[in-house]
């Protein structure tokens, strides 16, 4: 029994240091979110239930995993958006960093999670409504199964 509670504590503890990496990772273009996002999800759905419904069925971070794992894919607004604000938040980096090596790491990894992203299918407009849908009434039924 204690053994299992050692288990459960550390994908807990592991799953929210990888929330919080991911979440990081949407400022910090060098730290990938996509992956500790799937990894907190690991995590959770291994040590508690609650957290991850929370990370799943949360309005933002929900539709983003749903997408990557249903369909391996993203909307082709996220996109363009993404790849946007990676170059533009490296190039400032590159600008106030004066080491030409780190300078070529970041555009290593720029050119790196621009090909990942541009590999990512784009997603259906069929698929986005049904998305929309989906997220749309969580809460609304919620909100009736907590009036029952």
């Amino acid at each position: 029994m204690k053994l299992y509670a050692v288990k459960k504590y550390s994908y807990l503890f592991l799953g929210s240091l990888s929330l919080v990496f991911g979440i990081t990772g949407v400022f910090i273009p060098v730290l990938p979110t996509t992956p500790f996002l799937l990894l907190a999800s690991f995590c959770y759905l291994r040590s508690s239930e609650r957290m991850y419904q929370w990370l799943i069925n949360h309005k933002i971070f929900g539709a983003y995993l749903y997408c990557y794992l249903t369909y391996k894919a993203i909307p082709g607004k996220t996109r363009i958006g993404t790849i946007i604000f990676l170059w533009a938040t490296l190039s400032v980096s590159m600008l106030l960093l004066p080491s030409p090596h780190i300078r070529i790491f970041l555009v290593a990894v720029g050119i790196s999670v621009t090909i990942h992203l541009m590999t990512l299918k784009t997603l259906s407009r069929e698929d986005m409504k049904a998305l929309n849908d989906l997220y749309d009434k969580k809460p609304k039924e919620q909100e009736l199964s907590n009036e029952d």
